[in-house]
């Protein structure tokens, strides 16, 4: 006869073993808190980077989610004051994707820093791992700035123990095929190439989503 206690105890282990498979089921849930580059600016919604991104990290087993939380137009002052709900508390993870409004704008580079230093620094205190995508200043911005400018991303992201990709649109060429006639927003196939780019940095980043690691 089989005792009581001793089905209960396996009743309460497979349910112990459903939950643990559930939980390690969950996507991991990615918010790329971007611009115009982000958002997909005159793209179909399926074009835009985080849905082509989302599409190539599930075709190599990845159970992700990626969210669109580009605001075209958006600079990293924009990116800073709308952080907290931009990035909600069901985020595991974040790729920011800033700076490039500002550099047009000839915004002054400790500004910039300034922004992408502290939403880094907000989302390390929220224990979320980040993606920095660096961002290149226009070169008739002048040598100077352009040099301070582009130095803000990798050090930002040295600082705060960020992964890093130094520049978004690199591989990119300025085409037909890739940039539209405005010459700066990448087409479908211009954000293809910047899927391929970044994505072994992304594959790094689901790795210390799920590892817990920041």
């Amino acid at each position: 006869m089989i005792r009581f206690d001793t089905v209960l105890r396996a009743l309460v282990i497979l349910a112990f073993a459903c939950g643990v498979a559930r939980a390690g089921s969950d996507p991991v849930k990615i918010v790329a808190l971007g611009d115009s580059l982000t958002a997909g600016y005159q793209l179909a919604p399926e074009a835009a980077f985080p849905v082509q991104l989302e599409a190539a990290l599930k075709a190599r087993g990845h159970n992700v989610e990626v969210v669109n939380a580009g605001v075209s137009g958006d600079t990293s002052s924009g990116g800073l004051a709308r952080l907290d709900w931009s990035v909600g508390e069901a985020a595991d993870a974040v790729i920011v994707e800033l700076g490039a409004n500002d550099a047009l704008r000839g915004v002054p580079v400790a500004s910039v820093r300034e922004n992408i230093d502290a939403i880094v620094a907000r989302l390390d205190e929220r224990g979320l791992p980040v993606l920095v995508a660096g961002m290149r200043a226009p070169r008739n911005m002048g040598e100077d700035y352009a040099a301070a400018f582009d130095a803000i991303f990798p050090e930002v992201a040295e600082k705060h123990g960020a992964l890093l990709y130094p520049y978004f649109l690199e591989g990119v060429p300025v085409s037909r095929e890739t940039v539209l006639p405005d010459g700066m927003h990448p087409t479908q196939k211009g954000v293809a190439l910047i899927v391929e780019g970044i994505l072994p940095d992304v594959e790094a980043l689901i790795e210390r989503a799920r590892a817990g690691s920041r």
